[in-house]
């Protein structure tokens, strides 16, 4: 079932449901208060937040209310008598759900990101970060998505997308990411086609000859799918990044690793290449996939001064670059607000953005209806290093620092223990939880 014929169903029930909390929904841009006689009880409540939603244009503190894993009612004043849990978030900042462009999570045995030991699982390094909605990139192919979806997209709290990878065997590694002849544009988007609501584009990385057929073939398979490519153009000089840019690449096509400057990004001038213009005027999209070796600092301060800011943040995340300079995806974001950019449009990149770029309208918002992925921040004042992937620092002064996670309407990280009880002699907590219970 496409997302097209499917999304009536997905939002229809939510619409039905809300029907009382019609007036608190109507208040987002700050009307009356919520008072309906015949009030709806909600699961949960956040208030006084900052709310900074991109899509309904709100950047302005409002409550926000949570039923049956969706966004219930937004307004100024919801009655906090109408919940079932009601959380104070004044002071900080409410997003949606960060959806993260770039990660790679198919965890396993082996030793590289196909069903490997470089692959991250979701749930332990997402919510943490505000992060809801994870885009894992080429790491399973179309030969072995099946293992993935099964040992990790079904088995996960975290909302795990797919760039299905042009090779067959996935990200496995060495001379198995060179093998044309297991790049295959019909079979990847035959499987692509198959899980729609998951696989929303389709990934070539790595590869180091001369040949155009990865970049082509990935095209190819998006064509036929109806999504879009992203591209990690690899290190071979025989195919440069005026050709990706301005010729191979639809609109909508996707260039990871934008600041990486080991790919053209860079002139010798020290301007950026006028082929990343170029490419933005024909509708290609800009990641910054920054991983642990493709974010430099001399490419990110010269876009900077250029004004050439990204499409979406993204993090590339693994188990190396979580363990140097890129860390998670608020550091990612802080280091964009180190840069000058305003806080809207960071978590306009982190959110919304992505969610347009992925064709999944219905997520990176917090619209009533929409899925009730929030993530609650606090903008820590200080001084705060922060490290490129060559060892180079930038100072800033803001820190965003992930206060509260909530996915499908389920605080899953609470960094201060907002939801929990205070202690006292005597007091006896929930013991129905189990520590090593699946999920």
């Amino acid at each position: 079932m496409s997302l097209r014929t499917r999304a009536p169903w997905v939002v229809l029930p939510a619409v039905l449901t809300l029907v009382v909390g019609a007036s608190a929904a109507s208040s987002a841009t700050g009307g009356a208060p919520d008072a309906s006689p015949t009030a709806v009880t909600y699961d949960l409540l956040l208030r006084r937040g900052h709310v900074i939603d991109p899509k309904n244009n709100r950047d302005k503190v409002l409550d926000i209310a949570v039923k049956n894993g969706k966004i219930a009612a937004v307004g100024s004043k919801i009655d906090p008598s109408r919940a079932k849990q009601t959380i104070d978030v004044k002071g900080k900042y409410l997003t949606p759900g960060l959806i993260d462009m770039h990660t790679h999570l198919f965890r396993g045995p082996e030793d590289a990101y196909s069903d490997g030991v470089l692959g991250l699982p979701p749930d332990g390094f997402t919510f943490r970060s505000g992060v809801t909605t994870a885009l894992d990139t080429g790491s399973a192919g179309w030969e072995n998505f099946e293992l993935f979806k099964k040992n990790i997209i079904d088995t996960s709290k975290t909302r795990v997308l797919s760039m299905l990878n042009i090779v067959g065997k996935g990200m496995a590694g060495g001379d198995k990411e060179q093998d044309l002849d297991n790049m295959n544009a019909a079979e990847a988007a035959k499987v692509a086609k198959k899980y729609p609501e998951i696989i929303r584009g389709i990934k070539t990385a790595h590869y180091e000859g001369p040949s155009w057929a990865p970049v082509e073939r990935s095209v190819e398979a998006g064509e036929l799918a109806g999504i879009p490519a992203m591209i990690d153009f690899g290190s071979a000089k025989e195919r440069t990044i005026e050709e990706l840019l301005t010729e191979k690449l639809r609109p909508g096509d996707i260039y990871s690793h934008v600041y990486s400057g080991l790919r053209g990004e860079l002139g010798e001038d020290g301007k950026l290449n006028p082929a990343l213009a170029a490419g933005r005027e024909r509708g290609v999209l800009f990641d910054v996939g920054h991983g642990g070796g493709s974010f430099d600092w001399n490419v990110a301060m010269e876009g900077k001064e250029e004004g050439f800011w990204p499409d979406t943040i993204s993090t590339d995340l693994h188990v190396t670059s979580m363990n140097a300079g890129m860390k998670d995806m608020s550091n990612v974001m802080s280091k964009f607000l180190a840069m000058g950019q305003p806080l809207k449009d960071v978590i306009e990149e982190s959110t919304w953005k992505p969610a347009q770029a992925l064709g999944r309208k219905d997520l990176g918002n917090l619209s009533v209806g929409s899925p009730a992925d929030i993530a609650v921040f606090d903008l820590d004042k200080g001084t705060f290093g922060y490290t490129d992937s060559f060892g180079l620092r930038v100072d800033g002064k803001q820190k965003l620092v992930t206060e509260l996670t909530v996915r499908a309407g389920e605080v899953v990280w609470d960094l201060n223990g907002r939801t929990a009880k205070p202690w006292k002699p005597g007091a006896v907590g929930d013991k129905t939880h189990t520590e090593h219970a699946a999920p």
